[in-house]
């Protein structure tokens, strides 16, 4: 047990030397770490929101805008299954209408109305839930009354669409917040319908606010080819067209067909450019395959004809087809400038947001407080370092030293590990890194104290040493693995704070394992090679 081979020590040695290498730059300032040469590891543990100060958001969904829009949608899906449909004779396509929170269709006669109904039963409910749990619940209630049809989004169904919309949400704004350049902002689901974002070292909330508030859903749309706004207000808006604002232009309103042409999730690409001939901002676009393919079509089958591009509901811009445009690419005016087209871009290219989305609540948290919590959390940890040390070394003597030899180096991996990992530390993190060196200290204690009881008993020093390393450890696992099924509780099911205690924890239980048991024994095993000549003589100092 205590007999260390040659490549186990190197092994050791190299380990506990990188923890202490890698760990070196949180000891500097990031300018002083910044001047050093290219093979020096620079990594640094980036603090959160608590300690270095920035910027914190609540946003929430605008849920009654996105059951309407559901609605919409399931009205132009209901039209395309009856329309596509076999055998036409048995299932007509008929018109639907959304009345109320329901979507209604009137068959012609009652003998088309049951196979209409299972028709839209199958291809358009899905189930929701978990059938194992009984939990299933199909996402609509399609019924038959008379000769309509009524379809309903149920509760099941509707909390689903939430769930979904969500974490989209949640991936688009990820996309748009690390577009600003940062690895250590936190985006997370709170609740049904809210999103927290959490944005270290931010002082001015403004570009955060409106890269993240618009839901930059660009589309493009077929223009009604005779009637204008002012006339559909007048004898009746047709069928599948609506009316949109122009954006730069209060009071201009165009008829458009409300189903678009070319969808903004089409775009494989968009970026900003300065035209050379007008000195404006533009935005360049490129459309995927199956968007240039629709958009050629399109432009091909209405040459003279106008076709509107639409953000977020509003008109950008309303241009004529003067050529069949196949290449698949474009520029988009609109009187932007070079900030509000970058913006616009990244917000493209991170894709649209499903739900508009409203803050909440908006905190700054100043530097001073996270300077504050600083300070604080390294006099915590001094002194909590230091009364261990004096009570370990005064318990157990030179055997003591050791465990705080182990504790130092413990200390080092643990900062090193969550540089390299760019794990954000926050003020529960540090809670969790003084906490670790209590844990470190257990192990040390249980060995020395099963030390002590074998030597009680009688045997010599090599032997109770050999034994308490050997029989304590079982127990030392045992309490590391409980305490290792806790953190990951809290990682798994809480959230912020308590996710940063439960990193911190979880990595100082692995490297506490290391040091404690590896590296304590390996100084042991040094200590025991000084004593040579004196095996039968050897009192153990604790």
């Amino acid at each position: 047990m205590l007999n260390f081979p040659r490549w186990k020590i190197i092994a050791i040695l190299l380990t506990c030397l990188a923890g202490i290498v890698l760990s070196l730059p949180n000891f500097f300032t990031r300018e002083e770490v910044d001047t050093w040469p290219w093979y020096v590891p620079k990594s640094q543990i980036p603090l959160g929101l608590d300690l270095q100060g920035g910027a914190h958001l609540l946003l929430g969904m605008d849920s009654d805008k996105l059951k309407t829009d559901w609605l919409k949608g399931l009205r132009d899906q209901t039209r395309t299954v009856l329309r596509d449909a076999k055998p036409k004779s048995l299932i007509p396509e008929a018109a639907a209408h959304v009345v109320g929170s329901s979507i209604q269709l009137r068959m012609a006669k009652e003998d088309e109305v049951e196979p209409a109904v299972r028709e839209l039963r199958a291809r358009l409910s899905e189930d929701t839930g978990n059938p194992l749990l009984g939990t299933s619940a199909p996402s609509l209630d399609i019924r038959a009354d008379g000769l309509n049809i009524i379809i309903t989004p149920t509760a099941a169904g509707i909390r689903k669409r939430l769930t979904d919309t969500a974490s989209a949400a949640i991936e688009t704004v990820n996309r748009r917040v690390n577009a600003l350049g940062t690895a250590e902002s936190t985006v997370v689901r709170q609740g049904d319908d809210r999103i927290l974002i959490q944005y270290p070292g931010l002082k001015d909330t403004e570009e955060l606010k409106e890269l993240i508030g618009q839901t930059a859903k660009l589309s493009f749309h077929e223009v009604h080819p005779s009637m204008t706004a002012d006339e559909a207000e007048r004898v009746g808006i047709p069928t599948g067209y609506r009316i949109y604002p122009s954006a730069d232009r209060p009071g201009e309103r165009l008829l458009l067909r409300e189903t678009p042409i070319v969808d903004g999730d089409q775009l494989s690409s968009a970026q900003p450019e300065l035209n050379s001939q007008t000195g404006e901002w533009v935005l360049a676009f490129r459309f995927k395959q199956i968007g240039a393919l629709a958009f050629s079509r399109f432009t091909q089958a209405n040459v003279g004809r106008p076709f509107a591009i639409v953000l977020d509901d509003r008109v950008l811009s309303a241009p004529n087809i003067r050529e069949p445009i196949t290449g698949g690419s474009g520029q988009i005016s609109g009187s932007f400038t070079a900030q509000s087209a970058t913006t616009l871009a990244v917000q493209l290219r991170s894709g649209a947001l499903p739900a508009k989305l409203t803050i909440v609540e908006e905190r700054t948290v100043g530097p001073s407080l996270g300077s504050d919590s600083i300070a604080a959390g390294k006099l915590a940890a001094m002194i909590g370092a230091i009364a261990t040390f004096v009570m370990v070394t005064f318990a157990y003597g030179t055997f003591g030293i050791f465990a705080c030899i182990a504790l130092v180096i413990n200390g080092f991996l643990v900062a090193a590990l969550m540089s390299i990992m760019g794990i954000t530390l926050t003020l529960p993190g540090i809670a969790g890194f003084v906490l670790t060196i209590g844990m470190a200290v257990d192990a040390n204690v249980l060995i020395y104290e099963r030390i002590r009881e074998e030597a009680r008993a009688g045997k010599t020093a090599i032997s109770a040493i050999e034994s308490g390393f050997s029989r304590a450890f079982v127990t030392i696992i045992d309490s590391q693995l409980t305490t290792l099924a806790a953190a990951l509780l809290m990682f798994g099911l809480g959230s912020g704070p308590v996710r940063g205690f439960a990193v911190t924890l979880s990595i100082g239980i692995f490297t506490s394992m290391f040091t404690a048991v590896t590296v304590t024994r390996l100084l042991v095993w040094w200590w025991l090679g000084q004593q040579k000549g004196r095996a039968n003589r050897i009192t153990i100092p604790i």
